[in-house]
């Protein structure tokens, strides 16, 4: 999984997470978009997503498994 790599602005760093989110707004509530982070943007890309309530899980890459929609 080398080519998976961080979704932080300007990172290159192989991802290490899964932060699965929702929009509320513009989302069915089963949905979930991913953004992919790594060691040093988890915490960053988190606080983003989670104070504006989005923010629904975060898992390791390894133990990932996509839903059947798209992400």
């Amino acid at each position: 999984m080398s080519d998976v790599v961080c979704s932080a602005k300007g990172c290159h760093a192989a991802a290490v997470w899964v932060l699965a989110w929702n929009n509320p707004k513009i989302h069915t509530p089963e949905r979930r978009k991913t953004w992919l982070a790594c060691e040093e943007h988890r915490e960053h890309l988190s606080q983003f997503l989670g104070v504006r309530g989005f923010l629904k899980d975060v898992v390791l890459l390894r133990e990932w498994e996509s839903p059947e929609q798209d992400g």
